[in-house]
């Protein structure tokens, strides 16, 4: 390198340096390199057996996996690796929903059961369940609920029909008129979206999102080729749970990927790849206050102001939050053995993913936030991120 024009020497010099930091929400910076050793530290400390975790700076600048695809053969998990994506699934789906609005196939405000020639619940289900709408028959709220509503979790479904005392699905309150977390709210939208199109989620996704963002390794439903590096998750005490194969493509859950293929959707909504700016500003506002002590559980339904601060909100889609910085927009994963987040500014053009194959992982997001993109701003009291040393010993 010595006989190469000062110039160029300079230039190689400032992209090493560069690629090598991570510029934080507040302007200050983190090297990759510690960066990697606070990852170390608290995967180690928190007993988390993988992490896979992606920053961005405008576009990723930062792209690793830690750990174990599985603890017990000491495979090492991989930026390829399949991860399953649970409740991330929504976020991808909310993007071909409103890819669907852009192209005027579906209007956000017209009510779901009108696009359809019968009422949903005389349909022979196709599934195991989640398209069997019989317990509808004698509900006479269900026929208000809208795209918009499902994607904001305003649709008065409750989470799951499973969760219900009687197993039944039920609109639980008027449409609209507050925020209650619902899976079945978004499987209802696909449901109705499938009818409407004649195509099933598969193959929507495949057309509007995967292909459109290079995304080559994800899928709703388990494929073969995912066989020869697939992540297990793992329980508190680092036990295995069994890989769940057999999902049928749901829009709120059942999503496989891998880092390299979230890092390229949340590249493509960063950089408007996949939506127009408009579109993906839409989807980013806020359309329900959230007050609620907790995201789940008994104090889900105790109000509280603590989040008011940051005007914490739901879009569409994605959860919201207000900060110096902009609009935060972000989405998170939990499933047995696996849990993940994200959350994006897009005016600042910062992020990051964590996805992670352990139930211990979520008790390192706040520190994990905070040190790689000084995110002090996600509210990890509602989503129940308690950290590692704060937990009651047990």
């Amino acid at each position: 390198m010595k006989n190469l024009p000062i110039f160029f020497l300079l230039t190689i010099l400032f992209f090493q340096t560069h690629a090598q930091t991570i510029t934080k929400l507040d302007g200050s910076q983190i090297t990759a390199t510690a960066l990697d050793q606070k990852i170390h530290q608290l995967m180690q400390e928190a007993q988390v057996q993988g992490l896979a975790v992606a920053v961005f700076n405008n576009k990723p600048v930062y792209k690793k996996a830690f750990g174990y695809k599985n603890l017990q053969t000491k495979e090492p998990l991989k930026v390829t690796t399949n991860l399953y994506g649970a409740s991330l699934s929504k976020a991808v789906f909310a993007v071909l929903v409103m890819k669907l609005v852009e192209e005027s196939t579906l209007d956000l405000d017209k009510p779901l059961q009108s696009y359809l020639p019968q009422p949903i619940y005389k349909y022979k289900p196709q599934t195991k369940w989640h398209d069997n709408y019989s317990d509808l028959e004698a509900d006479s709220l269900y026929s208000q609920v809208t795209a918009r509503m499902c994607l904001a979790h305003t649709s008065g479904f409750p989470n799951w029909r499973f969760f219900e005392e009687d197993q039944k699905l039920r609109v639980k309150y008027k449409p609209g008129t507050k925020y209650s977390y619902s899976g079945e709210g978004l499987v209802y939208l696909q449901v109705v979206l499938e009818k409407m199109t004649g195509k099933p989620l598969a193959q929507l996704m495949q057309e509007k999102v995967f292909k459109p963002a290079g995304m080559k390794a994800s899928s709703y439903t388990w494929q073969p080729r995912f066989e020869k590096d697939y992540a297990l998750g793992h329980k508190i005490n680092g036990a295995l749970y069994p890989k769940d194969k057999d999902n049928e493509a749901r829009s709120a859950s059942t999503l496989e990927t891998t880092l390299h293929d979230y890092t390229l959707f949340m590249q493509a909504v960063l950089q408007h790849k996949l939506l127009k700016p408009a579109t993906t500003k839409e989807m980013f506002s806020p359309q329900v206050r959230i007050r609620s002590a907790a995201q789940f559980g008994p104090l889900s339904q105790r109000e509280t102001n603590a989040n008011d601060a940051i005007a914490l909100s739901y879009g569409l889609g994605w959860g919201l939050l207000q900060s110096p910085h902009g609009t935060g927009a972000f989405k998170e994963g939990h499933g047995d053995g696996f849990q993940h987040y994200s959350i994006i500014f897009p005016e600042q053009g910062t992020g990051i993913i964590l996805m992670s194959n352990s139930d211990n992982a979520e008790s390192i997001f706040k520190y994990l936030l905070e040190t790689a993109i000084a995110d002090t701003f996600t509210p990890w009291a509602w989503e129940n991120y308690i950290p590692y040393d704060q937990q009651e010993k047990k």
